[in-house]
């Protein structure tokens, strides 16, 4: 297979009045992860220029059981949720949550230090 799973389609909507095919799981290891382009929430649009449109999902499911070897794949990467204002994701892929680790990591050691002083402190009293 591609390496990954689908879910939706008119008979099985995964999104509230949307009958479109998404990405639910990528596969470890297989080629989708491999290739690296592709993300579980994506919306698949078509496959080899053939359009995803109003398809039930166990004929979307055959579409890419007989895609062949080389697949052309059109999508729309879904909406990242994020905290505070709406940005655009880099092209690297940050998120932003390496910056996020660099403030808690020391944070909660600054704070841990404290209890122990605290405890410390008090068994001394």
């Amino acid at each position: 297979g591609l390496g990954f799973n689908i879910v939706g389609g008119t008979d099985q909507q995964y999104v509230p009045n949307d009958s479109s095919i998404y990405v639910s799981r990528i596969k470890k290891d297989g080629p989708a992860y491999l290739d690296g382009r592709l993300r579980e929430g994506d919306k698949i649009l078509a496959v080899n220029g053939k359009e995803l449109k109003d398809l039930r999902h166990k004929d979307a499911v055959e579409l890419f059981r007989n895609a062949g070897h080389d697949v052309s794949l059109k999508i729309q990467h879904r909406l990242q949720t994020q905290n505070g204002p709406v940005g655009h994701r880099g092209d690297d892929g940050d998120s932003g949550g390496l910056r996020l680790a660099a403030i808690l990591v020391p944070g909660l050691a600054l704070a841990a230090a404290a209890v122990w002083i605290l405890l410390r402190h008090r068994q001394r009293m």
